[in-house]
């Protein structure tokens, strides 16, 4: 199977995407993400009106064969949370980037420089075991 990256967003390390609408940042995991944790089963939503760090775990992702957790690619306060994934989750699966897991109201949007574009991270991608 061929992954799927979309050149509009940013990508972190950690296989979350970023896309900035105004000074909110949307933020969801990845193909790569999706397709390395298979059947999604459970997402643990952030809190809104919680404050929350660049990098830092804000919610989980489950799955039948593993758990990950989802970190804010920036600094902020969350403002919204795809309530649809309660009921279902595997929406990620069948689309990781229309299926968005929280927005932050970002404290400082050059905290994006720090992810990668589309082709670094799938370069990213490539050097590592799947």
């Amino acid at each position: 199977m061929t992954l799927k990256y979309d050149a509009t967003l940013k990508y972190a390390e950690t296989d979350e995407w970023a896309r900035v609408e105004d000074d909110i940042v949307v933020v969801g995991i990845s193909d790569y993400a999706q397709d390395a944790l298979s059947d999604i089963v459970y997402v643990e939503l952030p809190e809104i009106g919680s404050e929350v760090s660049a990098g830092e775990v804000v919610g989980t992702v489950e799955s039948v064969k593993a758990a990950a957790d989802i970190n804010s690619p920036v600094s902020g306060e969350i403002v919204e949370v795809n309530e649809a994934l309660e009921d279902a989750p595997e929406i990620i699966n069948e689309d990781p980037y229309g299926a968005w897991i929280f927005k932050v109201k970002a404290s400082d949007l050059s905290e994006l420089d720090a992810l990668m574009d589309a082709a670094a991270y799938e370069a990213f991608n490539a050097t590592r075991e799947h």
